[in-house]
């Protein structure tokens, strides 16, 4: 099993950056891609972005699109997104999960999750 651990969120202004990190230890072989999702008060978790361990092929939610960029360090088993032009509607508990999927962006497809970082955005 994958265990992960999400740091690097906390409160920022409007207009701001931001990165998150996600450390993957365990069975880190099992998981094909990582993805992070959000999750704001009152509503559903949603799909933020994801990328492939190997080729490190991305894709984004047209939400973050041109302002968030995923990357990954394989030698150190770490995922990133980093947050710029924050928005206050960036607001929300950020996840990352793993999946043994090429493409997805639903929760159902991913099976390992971390404990989750609050981002907070000041308007």
């Amino acid at each position: 099993q994958v265990q992960l651990a999400e740091s690097g969120g906390g409160l920022v202004q409007a207009g701001g950056s931001l990165r998150l990190s996600c450390a993957a230890s365990g069975r880190t072989f099992s998981s094909t891609s990582m993805g992070w999702f959000r999750q704001a008060p009152g509503k559903e978790r949603e799909f933020v972005s994801r990328i492939s361990w190997s080729v490190g092929r991305t894709y984004y939610a047209d939400s973050v699109k041109g302002r968030f960029t995923i990357s990954r360090d394989n030698t150190k088993n770490t995922v990133y997104l980093q947050m710029n032009s924050l928005k206050p509607e960036d607001t929300a508990v950020y996840y990352c999960a793993g999946t043994r999927r090429w493409q997805a962006e639903r929760e159902y497809e991913y099976d390992t999750w971390g404990q989750g970082t609050q981002v907070t955005v000041s308007s």
